[in-house]
């Protein structure tokens, strides 16, 4: 999703808590990953793979100049012959430790094996911060997290837009209406591609 796109949803969402939750959480994993800088692991669930929302870290990451916000995927299946980024197992949370940052997306219950991997990672000293859909026990492991109940005004992969076009943001935007350059482009490009006002 590119700015454009995202500062829309940002008005479309404005007065909700969406917008302002995402930027903290995004805040959250961008000084966790910044402070540390021990790499950032992204995982999800058996059903729920967060290839997308790598690919946004990806790009948020060469956009801010900040290497240490590119997660590596991790995956419950891995297919013979995958490529490097895409052939990152299970295996790999089990060397997590201190300085590493574990993010989970779990919109429903994780297995009990990705649970006891986190854990570990966790009493290992990494940083674990999850976006999930109210699984208490992921909860339970979290440092940090933005949760997305069912039946809310959003869905969790809007949430993960929200969140990784705000962790490449250069900084929080302050209170008192000062915007990033970004921001202001994005919506000088809405005023030039909005149809012209009627004439009467």
């Amino acid at each position: 999703m590119d700015a454009v796109r995202v500062a829309l949803l940002r008005d479309v969402l404005a007065g909700t808590e969406w917008p302002g939750a995402a930027r903290r959480f995004a805040g959250t994993l961008r000084s966790s990953v910044t402070a540390h800088r021990g790499g950032l692991l992204l995982v999800g669930t058996e059903e729920y793979e967060p290839w997308h929302l790598a690919a946004h870290l990806v790009d948020e990451s060469a956009w801010s100049g900040l290497p240490e916000l590119a997660p590596t995927l991790v995956r419950h299946r891995v297919r013979p012959g995958a490529p490097a980024h895409l052939a990152v197992g299970l295996g790999r949370l089990e060397t997590a430790g201190r300085g590493a940052t574990l993010l989970v997306v779990a919109p429903e219950r994780p297995d009990a094996g990705l649970l006891q991997r986190v854990h570990d990672a966790r009493r290992a000293g990494a940083t674990v911060l999850a976006l999930d859909g109210g699984d208490t026990e992921v909860r339970g492991l979290a440092h940090e997290t933005l949760t997305v109940a069912e039946g809310a005004e959003v869905d969790l992969d809007t949430v993960q837009h929200l969140v990784s076009a705000a962790a490449g943001e250069n900084s929080v935007p302050s209170p008192r209406g000062g915007r990033r350059l970004r921001d202001r482009l994005a919506e000088l490009v809405d005023r030039l591609t909005a149809p012209p006002p009627p004439r009467w």
